[in-house]
């Protein structure tokens, strides 16, 4: 009989629907229910393509014994962390201040008052390498409940108090200002010294794409020159381009690489990875002409529209790491969709080509990933490469790949990783002369507008299938939607977006941010929570800190706001807090520092629309390196957007006006002079 969850509209949350668990969604209604009965609650967060999420689901939620064991003792409470990232949040805090560590699924015990007591991730059925087992963890917080309960409240109280205790104010510069030219250099030196200059990126195994530090060194590089800024971009999107952790096949990044080689990746595939390096690859072509990153780019851009777009214009959560194996009994493996043995190849290919592409992607017969099974490379070769050849192979492996059992699709549509796609999908299209990209992007813009957006320009996280969720957007949400929808107005000319944005940046400045430039996390008016959660640093996607302060300096370029102009750079002051210390983890604030820096540029372009002068003017201010330069396009008379007001053409044709730091060159109407002027 199916339980609670099966009301519910996350994929995560309804994988566990038939579960014996008796699972309660966050509410209120289920703290309430601990309470009546006295019981703890048992608090489990994970998202659907998590791999040992799976795993511990399979173990003790379908047993039911366990099961049995936390219905009698417990309230049981599921939370999808990607809907939920506030509750996530905050007990992975608590669960990294008590343990040292974290990760999912997480496992907390929590008092009818929502108070966290005992913490811990996956647990396995039996105990194992030190591990208890999950029983034996029910077992021991059953007994402390019931015997020790005052001592338990205690403990739940102290955690309490210390995350209350905890506050980013300290952090901030007196005077809240960005980061300056010297802190920056210090930012890349304290990168530079993390570097791994053997196989790319930064630290050891396991090795996540450091897509926001890539492009902080980027516009650092536009703006000083620096090459060993660049040649760590370079290596690192070689290295990753040509690894495992990309899909030599049907393009896209898994989320990361479990060694410090690219080999082997966790083959989860989310849409913030992808979007975020999309851009990346797509402004390293931008500054270099790369023929490896502009491949990557629109292979990666079309990977989101193929496997990710939904029906009603959006786009999907991410694909799962695990697959069915194909072996017609059920069993789900991780990668079975992606790997390769010889033997697979030459009934695909025939000997000679089966041959061919065996050395050309690293697949042998030791293999590089479990069952002598190998996960396709592209290792550096000697010579020319037969392409027509190797596009053929491709073709026939992609096909025969197309015939296995897919990865599960989480297809809830989350704001924020659809603004960042937005961003990465009108750029690459308008890189590329791809109008079906910058199409795909404006609908998904569409999608957010019509679906997630209320009367009062508040934003829902999350949808599915056309419906909103319940659950309130976060800063996050606001700020990379705002980003997706300015970046969108750039390369279209539609000033609407511009005018979303404002509205989003509004709602920012009115609940999220205080007096002296700290942001939290939540709305004034969001659920109460044990404590309000406030984080800057960069994890898998930019904080919504950073991405507030990008968005909103943007704006500020676009309008000749000072409100907004005031509040990005006060938001800044946590950079300059941090970019020295730990470089890598908060990358996307220091590319916005960079653009504070340099102004940033803000470029105006008025000409009629279609018109080959205008459209080649266009082209060179969306090419221009000069870091966050904002640009604005438009007919000649356009007030949609502020920059664009009082420009008029020049001897009648269509001209680009350059500003920065509240001065203005004269106008051009040579793309060319306009590229010059452009350049970091």
């Amino acid at each position: 009989m199916p339980n609670r969850l099966a009301h519910e509209t996350s994929p995560y949350l309804l994988q566990h629907a038939d579960n014996p668990v008796d699972w309660w969604p966050w509410s209120a209604a289920a703290f309430e229910e601990a309470r009546r009965r006295g019981v703890p609650v048992l608090l489990s967060v994970g998202y659907s393509s998590c791999h040992w999420c799976h795993v511990m689901a399979h173990e003790s939620f379908e047993d039911p014994a366990t099961a049995a064991l936390l219905n009698e003792h417990f309230v049981s409470v599921k939370v999808d962390r990607e809907e939920r990232p506030d509750v996530d949040a905050v007990y992975m805090e608590a669960v990294q201040a008590a343990t040292g560590q974290g990760g999912w699924p997480m496992t907390v015990f929590l008092t009818p008052d929502a108070e966290p007591f005992y913490f811990g991730t996956y647990f396995p059925p039996e105990p194992r390498h030190g591990m208890p087992s999950f029983g034996q963890i029910l077992d021991g917080v059953r007994s402390a409940w019931a015997d020790r309960r005052d001592e338990v409240g205690e403990v739940a109280g102290r955690i309490v108090a210390d995350l209350a205790g905890r506050s980013l104010t300290e952090s901030l510069p007196a005077d809240r200002r960005p980061p300056r030219p010297e802190e920056l250099h210090g930012a890349l030196m304290g990168l530079t010294r993390e570097f791994d200059a053997v196989h790319g990126g930064f630290g050891g195994a396991p090795k996540f794409p450091p897509s926001m530090a890539l492009e902080f060194l980027l516009r650092h590089h536009a703006r000083t020159g620096s090459e060993g800024a660049l040649e760590m971009v370079q290596a690192t999107c070689a290295a990753m381009a040509r690894g495992g952790i990309y899909d030599q096949l049907g393009g896209g990044f898994a989320r990361y690489a479990v060694d410090a080689t690219w080999t082997v990746p966790h083959f989860e595939k989310m849409l913030y990875d992808n979007a975020l390096l999309c851009r990346t690859y797509a402004h390293l072509w931008r500054s270099t002409g790369s023929d490896l990153a502009r491949r990557i780019a629109v292979e990666t851009a079309d990977f989101m529209v193929r496997e990710l777009r939904t029906d009603q214009g959006g786009f999907a959560s991410a694909l799962d790491a695990d697959s069915d194996d194909g072996s017609g009994t059920g069993k789900h493996v991780e990668g079975a969709y992606y790997v390769w043995t010889p033997e697979q190849l030459r009934a695909v290919l025939g000997d000679e080509d089966a041959a061919f592409a065996a050395a050309s992607f690293g697949v042998t017969e030791e293999g590089t990933f479990e069952e002598g099974a190998s996960v396709l490379q592209l290792p550096d070769t000697e010579g020319p490469v037969d392409a027509e050849r190797m596009a053929s192979v491709k073709r026939r492996l992609l096909a025969a790949r197309d015939g296995r059992p897919r990865p599960g699709r989480d297809d809830k549509v989350v704001a924020s990783w659809n603004g960042l796609a937005i961003a990465a999908l009108a750029e690459t299209g308008a890189y590329f002369d791809r109008p079906d990209l910058i199409q795909a992007a404006t609908d998904a813009a569409d999608l957010l507008v019509r679906v997630h957006m209320d009367w009062h320009a508040r934003l829902h996280r999350t949808s599915r299938d056309g419906t909103p969720g319940a659950n309130s957007g976060v800063l996050e949400d606001y700020a990379d939607v705002a980003e997706g929808f300015l970046t969108l107005a750039s390369v279209t000319g539609e000033g609407v977006w511009v005018e979303f944005a404002g509205f989003f940046l509004d709602t920012v400045l009115l609940q999220f941010t205080t007096e002296d430039g700290a942001l939290y996390d939540t709305a004034a008016d969001a659920e109460a929570l044990i404590r309000r959660p406030q984080d800057p640093t960069d994890n898998a996607t930019p904080s919504g800190w950073t991405a507030a302060a990008g968005a909103l300096l943007s704006y500020a370029a676009l309008t000749g706001s000072d409100l907004h102009r005031g509040a990005a750079e006060r938001a800044l002051g946590i950079v300059t807090a941090l970019g020295g210390r730990a470089p890598r983890f908060i990358g996307w604030g220091l590319a916005v520092a960079e653009a504070a820096l340099d102004g940033p540029r803000e470029v105006a372009v008025v000409g009629p629309q279609g018109d080959p002068a205008t459209v080649a003017l266009h082209r060179a201010a969306l090419l221009g390196t000069a870091p966050g330069a904002a640009v604005a396009l438009g007919a000649p008379g356009a007030d949609e957007v502020p920059l664009l007001q009082d420009r008029p053409l020049v001897d009648g044709r269509p001209a680009a006006y350059v500003c920065r730091h509240f001065t203005c060159e004269r106008p051009t109407t040579d793309p060319e002079e306009l590229a010059e002027r452009l350049r970091g």
